[in-house]
Formats: structure tokens, sequence, C-alpha cells
């Protein structure tokens, strides 16, 4: 279901509008229980795109429990006491009987962390290590959750929201919030809510540890086994000192694999009570008429007994440059990453712009090290402004046989230049005009719409959907010194360089070409290697020369077509 909120921006972006400022019209009203509501009427399609966010996302917290919430977002799925099951009384039975079986292998999983302690065992998650009775209990527990799955209804929500003309129904956790959301036919509106307010209200976690384990084999699949991913991790956490987004979103893996159920009701009593939820209609309604509606039934959702705590640890300030290098199957890559500010901070606006100075085609950054001294392939500047702290962060992907260094200079000789002058008022007016453009671009979906109000409201400020426009405006040239001279500090920065694992019998011709070409290469050239007949081959190449080849592919075309008639002719060899 997880989508990053910026990829949904891009997908629900459209054409231009022409107005000067962008602004809707947003009605926000707070029911007794503390669930907050905005509503935007726009009545150019019989739909509406509705939604709730939960300020709740990974930097809500700690040690031993990161992942819940993502955990939850799967979870929210699963249906409540009259979705997703054919029995709820067997339902209740059978989760009841498999955590009485959960606290047995909870107990064993003690000894065996108390065994790796030791050097008894050196891997807590490899099978060898399990103890007979732990194998036992989860023979027994896996019978348990078979039974349940006869009684489930799989996918439950999306059918029944499928069958009354809903779609683009998804989920997305950050480190701040989890968004849900559907778009339905206006005359679906009530549906809607009754759905909505039950799985909120009467959720059901069925397959919980089952589901916690497809999170675990969902974050192998993403960060473990991708090229970067187990790196990135790694470089985000020596970025984030002490701050909680120092963890991933999806969790350290062993907090994911021992999470409870128990953890997960405590932490959903907390953050799902509705006094911690904004929910979002954007579309064809009336809002005088919604809002009784809303109040039916959101309203009876009883209002949470504890607060949510607020996230209180703060970022300490960067002391030192921080380096980090890792070899992976990549193209040589460099980033530096500074910390910046949050969402809601006034310089914000700001370092969004020089982003937009130093990226893009035209931007300072491809022009020196793309254009001018050919350094890097790609290059790209962004801000990162999440709720409770930001970060700036400067990407090349280098050319082949370009040293880190030579980017590394170049790019900061390229901030000390803006750091000391302003840009001038082209050069500035042209990014802000862009930027303004994309707001414009992102009011013209009601889709759209109830996205950026989920994304603001869950970043701290729904009213940025308006005002955004005026902010950058704002911004003079002085400001662009000021921001870049204040957070982009060559003493505060921490350096990260991805080079190139050597990978054995890959030729360097192959490697030169860069990701993602070389590994796509590489996966081409296997079957011709291992190709044992000489007809299949000779099919092959003629096929190959009779080709037509765009002229950015023809490098790796000629690569194959070389292997294929070396392999050719080894294998005329060995015939004679």
């Amino acid at each position: 279901m997880t989508r990053t909120w910026f990829a949904l921006l891009l997908l629900v972006s459209v054409s231009a509008a022409s107005a000067e400022k962008p602004g809707i019209d947003v009605q926000e009203f707070v029911l007794p229980n503390g669930m907050k509501w905005l509503l935007y009427e726009n009545h150019a399609s019989p739909t509406i795109a509705a939604g709730f966010v939960a300020h709740v996302g990974s930097a809500n917290e700690r040690p031993g429990i990161t992942g819940l919430s993502h955990l939850f977002e799967h979870m929210m799925f699963k249906g409540t006491h009259v979705i997703g099951t054919k029995n709820f009384a067997l339902d209740s039975q059978n989760i009841e009987a498999q955590e009485k079986l959960q606290d047995q292998m909870r107990a064993e999983i003690s000894l065996m962390r108390e065994r790796l302690r030791r050097g008894e065992i050196d891997d807590l998650t490899s099978r060898e290590s399990f103890s007979k009775r732990y194998v036992e209990l989860e023979a027994s527990f896996d019978a348990l959750v078979k039974k349940q799955r006869d009684n489930i209804v799989k996918e439950d929500l999306e059918k029944i929201y499928t069958r009354n003309g809903g779609e683009r129904m998804n989920a997305f956790t950050t480190q701040d919030f989890t968004v849900y959301f559907v778009q339905v036919p206006a005359n679906r509106l009530e549906l809607y809510c009754w759905l909505e307010s039950d799985r909120l209200m009467n959720r059901v976690f069925r397959e919980f540890y089952s589901e916690r384990d497809v999170v675990y084999e969902e974050r192998r699949r993403s960060v473990e086994a991708t090229p970067l991913g187990k790196y990135d991790e790694a470089f985000q956490s020596l970025f984030w000192e002490a701050h909680p987004y120092h963890w991933p979103v999806i969790g350290w893996p062993s907090d994911v694999a021992a999470i409870t159920k128990a953890q997960a009701d405590e932490y959903y009593a907390v953050h799902y009570a509705p006094n911690n939820l904004t929910g979002v209609l954007s579309g064809d309604f009336r809002a005088e008429e919604v809002r009784p509606l809303l109040g039916r039934y959101f309203g009876r959702i009883p209002r949470g007994k504890t607060a949510p705590p607020e996230v209180v640890t703060l970022e300490p300030p960067q002391l030192a440059q921080k380096r980090f290098v890792a070899y992976a199957e990549t193209s040589p890559t460099l980033r530096i990453l500074w910390h910046a500010v949050p969402f809601v901070h006034k310089d914000k606006a700001a370092l969004s712009l020089v982003s937009s100075l130093l990226s893009g085609r035209t931007g300072r950054l491809y022009k020196s090290l793309v254009l001018s001294s050919k350094l890097a392939n790609e290059v790209r500047a962004s801000l990162s402004a999440d709720k409770y702290a930001g970060s700036f962060e400067i990407e090349a992907v280098l050319k082949e046989g370009r040293e880190p260094a030579a980017a590394e200079a170049a790019i900061l000789d390229e901030l000390k230049r803006l750091g000391e002058a302003p840009p001038g008022d082209a050069e500035l007016q042209k990014v802000k005009n862009e930027s303004k453009a994309n707001s414009f671009r992102r009011l013209q979906s009601p889709f759209s719409i109830a996205i950026q109000l989920l994304i603001y409201d869950g970043s701290g400020d729904w009213t940025y959907l308006n005002h955004s426009s005026e902010e950058t405006d704002a911004v003079s040239g002085e400001d662009v010194v000021r921001v870049t001279s204040r957070y982009l500090k060559p003493d505060a920065r921490t350096v990260g360089v991805f080079l190139r694992k050597e990978t054995p019998g890959v030729p360097k011709e192959i490697l030169a070409l860069g990701e993602p070409a070389s590994s796509r290469l590489s996966q081409d050239l296997g079957p011709i290697r291992s190709e044992t007949d000489p007809a299949k081959l000779r099919s092959r190449i003629k096929s190959m020369e009779l080709a037509s080849v765009p002229p950015e592919m023809k490098p790796a075309f000629e690569i194959l077509l070389k292997a294929a008639r070396e392999r050719l002719a080894a294998l005329e060899s060995q015939g004679k």
C-alpha cells in the first residue's frame, strides 16, 4: 500500500492554471470527540476524494517498536467485527489462542537471545538456531493461522469499495504521519463514512503476526536486497544522531520481528483516537449537508483516554563533518546532507528556492558538474522539510573514472558563490515562477487537493496549500544568501561516498555504462554465455545484426553482440 507522499503529489499534478495566486476555500471544523475535518467543495465531477491522516509516524515510536506505525498501515486493511470475516466469534477465539501461543514463543525467543549474547548461536533468525520447543510452538501457531485464514474474507474492504464505484484506495506512512484515502462516487459518501468510522472504532488485527512477517519480508526486499537500500539506511542513521528520524520508517529488523499485539493495541488506542486524526473531503458535496453525516458516524468514536505524547528529542548541532564510504553495486555516487528546517519554519521557502536554483538542467550544479567540468552524469538538490526537523541533500552520480572529491569540491564552490552573492533577478524569478506553477497544477484536481490537505495537515499546517505562493514570492536574493550561508556550512556536512563494488566476471566496459544499464546488461549476458546450441546463437546474432538500435542503446547492444559472437566461436571450436 505504501507510496511516498512526494511521489503522490507528482502523480496528481495536471495542467497549470493562469491565476496569479493559487488558493481554495477550505472549511475546517472539529467534532466534539476532537476529530478535525477539512472540507473542500468542487462540483466539477460527481466524485469525492476522501481520507484521513493519523498524526503518527515512525518519529512517535521508540527503540523496540520501530516500524509499528508502518505495520498499522497494513493492519488497517484487515477488517472489523463485520468486515473481513465469515464468523467474528470464531475470529476472536482464534486470536486469543494465537496470543497464548505467542506468549510461549516469546519466552523461547528470550532464551535464544541469551544464547546469542553468549555466542552459542550466530543468527537469531536462522532456523538452525531455533530451539526444539520453539519449532513445536511455531507449528501449532501456523495451524491456527491456517484456520483463521479459512474464516477470513480477503480484501473485503477494497471489494466493497470497488463494487460501489470506489477507486484509488491506498495508504502510506512517513516519519510523521500515516494517510489513508479513497475516491468514491458522490452518492456513496455515507457508505464511506460508515466503512471508515467502523474500521477506526471496531478494527480487528487479523493475521497480526503473519502480517508482521510480511512487513519483515517487505523490508528485506525494499532495503536489504536492493543495491543501496541498506547503505542508505546506515547513512541516514549516521546523519541523525539523537532525533527519532534516526531509525527507518519500516523499522529495524529485530524490532519488526518482535512487535507484539499488546504493544500494537496500546499504541493504537493513543495514536488512532479521533483527537489525533484529521479527515478530509474534497469534491461534489454540500458542506452543510455532510457535517451532520460526519458527526453521526465519526462522532460516535470515543475520544482517546491518553493524549499522544509530544516528540521532544531535538537533534543537537552537528559539530564536525561526518563521512560514510560504502562499496555497492551502483554507479559511483556522492551525497551530501545538511540539517535544515521543519515544514512550518520561516526559512523553508528560501531553502526550497535554493534547491531549485541548484537543480534542473538550467540549475547551477548541472551547468558546473555536468556541462562544464563533466564530473557527473546527473546532479540534484532537494529540501526535505518534515514536521519536526529537515534535511538538505545534494546528490551527484559521477562519470566513470571521476573522483568524488573533485565533485565535492565543485559543489562546495557553488554553495560558496550562492552564500556570498545573491542570484540575479531573472534567475530568482525563474525558479519562483516554476514553484508557483507547480502549486497551481496541484490545485486543479479534487483528488490532488485531498492528498495535499492530508499531507500538509500531517506536516503541521494544511493552510500551506493557500499561502505557499506568497511565501515563495516574499523570498529575496538576500534571503537566499542568508539561508545558504547559515544552513549549508562546509563544516556541518555529512558526506556519503558510494563506490562501485567490483563484480567478478563483469567487463569494465559494462560497468562504465552505469546503473541501471550495467545491471540489466549483466543479466542479459548470462543466457548468452550459458547457451550450448550454436544454431540458437546464430539465429540470435543474425537478428541482432539486422536490428535498428537507438543511439543511446548502441554501446550496450554492441557488448551483447560481441559476447554472442565470442560464445558461438567457442562452441564451434569445441565442435571441431
